[in-house]
């Protein structure tokens, strides 16, 4: 029988939700769950399902360390706050390691590139520094490289891609965009088992295409042509931010386009098929889905 605790942070969120969904799934007691959200309300949901729920913030140290107390094992989903993000994943390490946590997973992002140049330094940064105090805090780690969601793409394309086409400046270069869903499985996946210690894994789809590729899927699943423009980034992004798109979202979104091109995310390796024991969703497959029924940017 599993008897170790395993606690997932942002539990609320879609990739705490589905990490805790696959756990059940494979047997694990819900009783050796622990759920952190930040508010009570959010909780009710878990709760029904007998997971315990735990009140906890990242910016709140003496919340992670109350909240940490003889846990096992410990699944950090990165915080969203992109500006304040390093510093709250230090305190969750820190009262990981106070706490006597035995092994932290932690989901990081895909990528080549880890110097300032890298056009995903907005979100790397951060990133590279949790990992780096993982490391240090001396705890077994897992490191979990996801590449951009499968579910973005149609964020990416916009709700009138249809007539539109695919406007997107990543040039040719393919990329292994991945479910979210899939990459959770994965994570509950280590978390219920042994042998992950000290390892990083790249969590990106053996299925690899480029927004050019994407645009060919489209014009079968629409049934009529779909074209391709890869534009000028600064004129993409110009376009973005003229049609209302917030600053940061603009960054971001044109970052994962120039990663793509530069070839950021397309890994000479990727493990997520062998740690899923099943070949991933292709993007072919997801995108016939997405679009059977009407699409919302």
């Amino acid at each position: 029988m599993y008897k170790e605790k395993i606690l997932i942070t942002g539990a609320s969120g879609a990739f705490g939700k589905h990490t805790i969904d696959f756990l059940l799934k494979k047997g694990i007691a819900a009783g050796n769950i622990v759920a952190l959200i930040r508010s009570p309300e959010k909780g009710q949901e878990l709760k029904e399902k007998g997971i315990t729920v735990k009140i906890g913030d990242y910016d709140n140290y003496q919340s992670l360390v109350d909240a940490f107390q003889e846990i096992d094992k410990l699944l950090l989903v990165s915080g969203t706050d992109h500006n304040l993000r390093s510093e709250q994943h230090d305190n969750v390490v820190n009262a990981a390691k106070e706490s006597g946590v035995k092994h932290v997973v932690y989901t990081s992002v895909e990528r080549k590139n880890e110097t300032s140049s890298s056009p995903l330094i907005m979100l790397l940064a951060s990133h590279l520094y949790t990992e780096k105090v993982i490391k240090e805090s001396g705890i077994p780690y897992t490191i979990l490289r996801n590449p951009l969601y499968l579910d973005f793409v149609p964020v990416i394309l916009g709700d009138k891609v249809r007539e539109t086409g695919v406007f997107y400046p990543a040039g040719e270069t393919k990329a292994g965009p991945a479910l979210r869903s899939e990459m959770a499985e994965v994570a509950a996946n280590i978390l219920a088992t042994e042998g992950h210690e000290n390892k990083e894994y790249s969590m990106s789809n053996s299925d690899q295409v480029s927004f050019k590729d994407i645009a060919k899927i489209l014009t079968e699943v629409f049934g009529k042509k779909i074209s391709y423009i890869s534009p000028d980034l600064g004129f993409y992004k110009d376009a973005l931010v003229m049609n209302g798109v917030p600053p940061d979202f603009v960054d971001a979104i044109a970052g994962f386009a120039e990663a793509i091109r530069q070839g950021e995310l397309l890994p000479e390796k990727t493990d997520l098929e062998d740690l899923l024991g099943r070949k991933p969703t292709t993007v072919k497959e997801f995108l016939k889905q997405a679009y059977s029924q009407p699409v919302s940017g």
